[in-house]
């Protein structure tokens, strides 16, 4: 008797994992200056993924190509395609994206400060006119209490608390996937803390998928289910969180440890292959 198919075979369970995909994307920037070269990443969905990298790799532009906001900086996606939950998104108008569920924390947070804290959340809703919002926001206040503490214009509030802002204004659009600018810029190390336990339980309590860029990597990587290492506009490392914490270059060149090679023995040396 011959044995029953499965009812989802292997690669169609991992397409149905897989919430974002960017296949070869390349960006240009004033039709001259390329910064993508090549970007090859995915994030599974349900799961945190980390996008590291030093100043320059291009992490940020490739938040804002996902996103549909490189024509605010006269960029373009000029090859490749990014695919978000099973659609091709590489030209949809951003705000079709938020809509579908797809939203964007910048860098610097980007609160309006001359408004409210209620009104900058109800300015996530934006795409959702008509919703009952009372539920939203009370979750949003149930994540960041101190929200609900503090009065008045968001320019007042402190660094941290502009960035708990910022991702209370992204839940309001109850989005299934959050893409992450360096939340922790400008942060004290406690805050940091603070805003990365945030992050992990939104995660895990909300089942949200998450790509985060950050610059500090050892915060990031303990985090991530996934990491990628970006280099010159293009993937050069992957694995697990975990995995990427005891790779030796990563060590080395992002999170400050690992063995340091010395070459005072020898008169000239060729410097080995950084990623292999």
């Amino acid at each position: 008797m011959a044995l029953a198919e499965p009812a989802v075979r292997p690669a169609e369970s991992a397409a149905q994992d897989t919430i974002l995909a960017l296949n070869n994307v390349e960006v240009i920037f004033n039709d001259v200056i390329l910064v993508l070269r090549g970007m090859s990443m995915t994030a599974r969905r349900g799961q945190i993924t980390a996008l590291l990298g030093a100043n320059g790799a291009g992490k940020s532009t490739t938040l804002k190509a996902i996103a549909g906001l490189l024509h605010t900086e006269d960029g373009e996606v000029t090859r490749g395609t990014i695919h978000y939950d099973g659609a091709d998104i590489t030209r949809t108008a951003p705000d079709r994206k938020v809509k579908d569920g797809l939203f964007l924390v910048m860098e610097g947070r980007g609160i309006v400060q001359d408004m409210t804290i209620t009104e900058n959340l109800r300015l996530g809703a934006f795409t959702r006119p008509g919703a009952n919002l009372k539920h939203d926001l009370e979750q949003v206040f149930d994540y960041f209490p101190r929200l609900r503490e503090r009065h008045g214009l968001a320019g007042y509030l402190s660094g941290g608390e502009q960035q708990m802002l910022a991702i209370g204004r992204a839940l309001m659009a109850r989005p299934k996937l959050i893409l992450m600018d360096e939340p922790s810029m400008g942060l004290s190390p406690l805050l940091v803390k603070e805003v990365f336990g945030i992050i992990r339980r939104l995660n895990r309590e909300l089942g949200l998928s998450i790509l985060l860029v950050e610059q500090n990597a050892n915060m990031a990587l303990k985090a991530a289910d996934y990491g990628y290492i970006m280099e010159n506009g293009k993937i050069v490392l992957d694995g697990t969180g975990e995995a990427l914490q005891q790779n030796e270059d990563v060590k080395e060149f992002y999170l400050g440890g690992g063995e340091r090679r010395s070459f005072k023995a020898v008169k000239s040396f060729r410097r080995r292959k950084r990623w292999l």
